[in-house]
């Protein structure tokens, strides 16, 4: 039987949706000037990661979880909540790369949940669909036999269906889809998130993966946790659950909008308006630690002298910075 998810476009809905749609452009229009987004990127992955790794119970604090992603030693810290947070900045990158995988399969969603999962797992493996009966509190998730057959519906109308929809609305589907069949022992939670936000990436909701909805989902744990059971007190319908995602998809645009202004305010002078090329060179600096000059002209398909013609302009506005010996120079982002 394929899935066919129950709700209603209520009016409340639909207002929400409409808020989100105009701050988004307003966003979107902001980033036209994008010298700060880097800055945006890696706040909003140190965010995401913090948010939907405590929600789990990890205990590690919003600056311990940035100084593990700037690669600063932590001490008094267990190795167990270390590597969960890497885990997760290791998803988060694995999505941020496949932002135009189509179609999602299960070898997919085992692969992510394998990185989010690995040495972190308190019963079952990593990788692996759930080969045991599990509980949530008071709820019991379909049987470990069902798990396969279920991921195979989801991924069927995630891959199918739900173009036809608002990305707003499929993120908290598949959302909530996932954590109701509850396919793996462990690491559910934290998965289930990062496919929500894969959504939104891949359908380009959040082009420049500056989002961090997570958040709203930590600040109120009990109110997370009671909206997706208040989908099973109401028979599978969906309709109270979109509305509570779409808020705080809203509320988490509202303040990405207000640490917009706040960069544009700091800019000042050095805002730039990037060439596309300078945009390509900065998603080649976020994907690795550092380039060197050959990498990058290389990669760029520029001539040396191209390619400090497009730095020049970068390190100026303070957003790319040289590091190592005149001979063994490298870049890297601020």
């Amino acid at each position: 039987m394929a899935y066919q998810p129950l709700f209603t476009i209520s009016p409340a809905l639909l207002r929400t949706i409409e808020e989100i749609v105009a701050l988004r452009e307003k966003v979107l229009s902001a980033t036209v000037q994008v010298a700060w987004i880097p800055t945006l990127q890696k706040d909003s992955r140190v965010r995401n990661t913090h948010s939907s790794t405590a929600i789990e119970g990890n205990p590690l604090t919003l600056e311990q979880v940035r100084a593990l992603e700037e690669g600063q030693p932590l001490m008094a810290v267990t190795e167990r909540s270390r590597r969960e947070v890497l885990n997760y900045f290791a998803g988060l990158r694995f999505i941020e790369k496949r932002v135009n995988k189509k179609p999602i399969t299960h070898e997919d969603v085992l692969r992510l949940h394998a990185i989010i999962g690995g040495m972190v797992m308190d019963q079952g493996r990593a990788g692996r669909y759930r080969d045991i009966q599990v509980r949530v509190g008071r709820y019991l998730p379909p049987s470990p036999e069902q798990v396969s057959g279920l991921m195979s519906e989801l991924l069927d109308w995630w891959n199918k269906e739900a173009s036809k929809w608002s990305p707003v609305i499929t993120s908290a589907i598949i959302h909530y889809r996932f954590e109701e069949i509850h396919p793996f022992a462990d690491g559910n939670g934290r998965t289930g998130r990062t496919l929500a936000l894969w959504e939104l990436y891949r359908r380009g909701f959040d082009t420049h993966h500056i989002f961090s909805v997570d958040e709203f989902y930590w600040e109120d744990r009990p109110r997370y946790y009671e909206s997706l059971d208040v989908v099973r007190k109401a028979g599978g319908n969906l309709t109270g659950w979109l509305e509570y995602t779409a808020e705080g998809l809203r509320l988490t645009l509202g303040k990405v909008w207000s640490r917009v202004q706040r960069l544009i305010a700091e800019a000042g002078s050095r805002r730039i308006v990037l060439r596309p090329k300078q945009e390509k060179l900065l998603n080649m600096l976020r994907d690795h630690s550092s380039l060197t000059p050959r990498q990058i002209w290389g990669g760029l398909g520029v001539s040396r002298q191209g390619a400090m013609g497009l730095l020049r302009p970068l390190m100026e506005a303070g957003l790319v910075q040289r590091v190592g010996t005149k001979k063994s120079g490298r870049y890297i982002l601020v």
